[in-house]
């Protein structure tokens, strides 16, 4: 049985959410404070942590920085009742793997507990996406180019993983939006590109193309330029490239 660790110290919510989450078929344990919720979640028997942010004795976002810090890599989701833009981002930008606001309704939370335990390791499921010179691990959550390491933060690698999962494939900014912010935004946004401009500087420009008015296209930049100039073209070597 999936396993789900809920640090809350609000004990009508945790009730609330263990009981749904056991009547869908989940085994929960319930933690009021985050030295708990770390110490649990490092043991590895959480497949998810469920985690509001003003806990009983340190904040959770501190929590999920010293989770992501150690390479703990198990999906968080955070529950709280800080809902501005920035506290979200502040949120995503620590490791944070989705972002709810209270108050919730139960089948939302659902709904994307299941979408985190989806990936990235199901039963016979690659835990390494390549392409060229590109290699995401998902179960360290590294990034290389070529052998040179690259630091992601977590929105960066989750878009990468995107475009990884579906290399050469046109996707649009709502599909990217759908799948890496994972909650409703707003369409007309350019957050999207903003990132993608990131994963430019950061792995190299010429791995993603734009197709203008649509979205963009990952493509194996080294094997396009030796195709076309004729010649051997070495790989991107981790300098930052023009954005």
């Amino acid at each position: 049985m999936t396993q789900i660790l809920i640090a809350e110290d609000e004990e009508r919510i945790a009730a609330f959410i263990a009981k749904g989450l056991h009547a869908e078929g989940f085994a929960t344990s319930v933690v009021a404070t985050g030295r708990e919720a770390i110490d649990l979640a490092r043991t590895g028997e959480y497949a998810l942590l469920v985690l509001d942010l003003g806990l009983a004795d340190m904040d959770g976002l501190d929590v999920l920085q010293q989770l992501r810090a150690t390479g703990e890599a198990v999906p968080v989701i955070i529950l709280t009742a800080r809902s501005s833009v920035t506290d979200t981002v502040t949120g995503l930008e620590s490791g944070a793997d989705d972002y709810m606001a209270k108050p919730f309704r139960f089948e939302e939370l659902l709904a994307r507990v299941r979408l985190r335990l989806r990936t990235p390791q199901q039963v016979g499921e690659a835990t390494t996406l390549t392409h060229g010179p590109l290699q995401l691990d998902l179960r360290t959550r590294r990034m290389k180019v070529a052998d040179h390491e690259i630091d992601l933060s977590a929105r960066e690698f989750a878009l990468a993983e995107t475009f990884l999962r579906h290399p050469g494939h046109v996707l649009s900014r709502e599909q990217l939006l759908s799948q890496v912010w994972g909650y409703d935004f707003d369409p007309g946004s350019n957050v999207v590109d903003v990132y993608v401009r990131y994963l430019r500087k950061k792995l190299g420009a010429a791995h993603f193309d734009t197709v203008r008015g649509v979205g963009y296209r990952l493509v194996d930049a080294t094997a396009t330029r030796s195709t076309s100039q004729g010649r051997h073209v070495a790989p991107y070597q981790g300098r930052d490239a023009p954005g």
